[in-house]
């Protein structure tokens, strides 16, 4: 820890841009490499996202379904459970002793007589839903079909252009941690920090026709100076980008 403090207050200022520079330069590398990939990440979770969503509909149609098969099959029970019933009250009926006896198996005769009907009902109520969820599964089958058929050509390109990109990446990403062990944790912060909240991942740029390189609003001459004396780290009033002159950039003078 105290050789890390030691070579943090030897680091000119100089020195310090330079790294916040290269760094910079690798990341905006690394940049390029993800904007190659577009949207493909994107559309692959959102593709995955959709294929567990139809999943999970086609669970509960089928779920549903079977409740439904539940339900006909315990009405056509009750027919014949109430069929059974009116066989057995027409049968009293021939050996009643009286009239209050024979109208007493009449009305119960006539209830599942009534029962049957509503069962009857209930069934081609259940038959209609049947069809309509047979349908939509169908249909939701087909899309979760379309859906993984998309997901695999997806994937293919995304990995296609990972396993071009994957090397290189992977060298860029160790080269920036490597640069960022020497950069001190405080301006470190400030980079992540601006970098994140620039449009273009820009956190330093050098000056371009007496312009920031990032916002492009003008600097004044003087400061100008102070960004070529190298002598302390100075950002853009409008942008808030670190900026550095073009020399340390290594793109030479502007004609």
């Amino acid at each position: 820890m105290a050789t890390k403090t030691k070579v943090e207050k030897e680091a000119t200022v100089e020195e310090k841009l330079k790294s916040l520079y290269e760094l910079q330069k690798v990341v905006s590398k690394i940049d390029e490499i993800k904007t190659l990939r577009g949207e493909l990440p994107l559309e692959v979770q959102d593709l995955e996202d959709e294929i567990v969503g139809l999943n999970t509909r086609l669970e509960n149609i089928n779920a549903e379904i079977q409740n439904i098969n539940t339900t006909i099959s315990d009405k056509k029970h009750e027919i014949e459970e109430s069929k059974s019933k009116i066989a057995k009250y027409k049968e009293q009926q021939e050996n009643v002793r009286n009239n209050r006896e024979y109208d007493n198996l009449s009305k119960e005769v006539e209830y599942q007589e009534l029962e049957i009907e509503l069962s009857e009902k209930r069934i081609r109520e259940a038959q209609v839903a049947k069809e309509s969820k047979t349908a939509e599964k169908a249909e939701t089958t087909s899309r979760l079909a379309e859906r993984k058929l998309d997901l695999e050509q997806k994937k293919s390109e995304l990995d296609e252009i990972v396993a071009e990109t994957k090397q290189e990446e992977e060298r860029l990403r160790g080269k920036a941690k490597e640069i960022e062990g020497h950069i001190e944790e405080r301006l470190l912060t400030a980079f992540k920090r601006i970098r994140k909240n620039a449009r273009n991942g820009l956190a330093v740029v050098y000056v371009q026709r007496d312009a920031c390189g990032g916002c492009f609003n003008k600097i004044p001459a003087q400061r100008q100076l102070d960004i070529r004396s190298r002598k302390k780290i100075i950002v853009c009033e409008y942008c808030g980008r670190i900026l550095v002159d073009r020399d340390l950039a290594g793109v030479g003078n502007e004609e």
